[in-house]
């Protein structure tokens, strides 16, 4: 039996530091909701470490009434529908756009999730060499997937059938590794797939 100087006896804590109610449970929906965080994340530490500027497009919003009497104070206002896509920005000397998606669902992926305008966006930015894909978190998959726009396009314009098969994106697309820094490693893969270069 050990006693401190005061008299009071040691009593050793047998509890884990960690107690299971205050560990963060990641389950599937978690990573699905944190995929926007993952990619600005990710971008943050490529421009931090001078690899690549890209950063996430705003959201427009219409602004419907302003209050001026408080200074100008926005009172009511509505988020416009996205006309093109998510990221964009410089990499390699190469302009680089792409949309990012997380699907929730266990087979395939729905195309009604992208706009007629998003694929003209990326059809104008393909036309002028620009580098074009979506990035897409199948979500119960824990699985991130670069898929080049084209194909995507091509499968939008078809229209023989309204989703695009897991079995489909992944042969089709390439597996994004996941890791700390950065959390995804897209532009390991956008070296592979558009500058024919394989990161060790």
């Amino acid at each position: 039996m050990i006693r401190y100087p005061n008299g009071k006896t040691f009593v050793e804590n047998k509890e884990p530091t960690t107690s299971k109610k205050k560990r963060t449970i990641h389950n599937a929906a978690n990573r699905g909701m944190s995929f926007e965080s993952d990619i600005n994340a990710s971008n943050e530490f490529y421009s931090e470490n001078h690899r690549a500027l890209i950063t996430k497009r705003p959201t427009p919003i219409n602004i419907v009434k302003v209050d001026y009497s408080h200074g100008a104070r926005i009172t009511d206002a509505y988020f416009e529908a996205q006309s093109t896509t998510d990221y964009n920005g410089v990499y390699r000397g190469r302009y680089l756009d792409f949309e990012a998606k997380s699907c929730h669902g266990k087979t395939s992926f729905p195309l009604s999730n992208i706009t007629s305008h998003q694929i003209k966006h990326l059809e104008g930015v393909i036309s002028h060499g620009g580098i074009a894909f979506f990035l897409i978190s199948l979500v119960h998959l824990d699985e991130v997937y670069l898929l080049d726009a084209s194909y995507v396009i091509e499968a939008y314009k078809k229209k023989e059938r309204k989703s695009i098969p897991f079995e489909d994106i992944k042969e089709n697309g390439h597996i994004v590794k996941q890791g700390y820094l950065p959390r995804l490693l897209y532009l390991d893969v956008v070296d592979e797939v558009y500058f024919h270069e394989k990161n060790i």
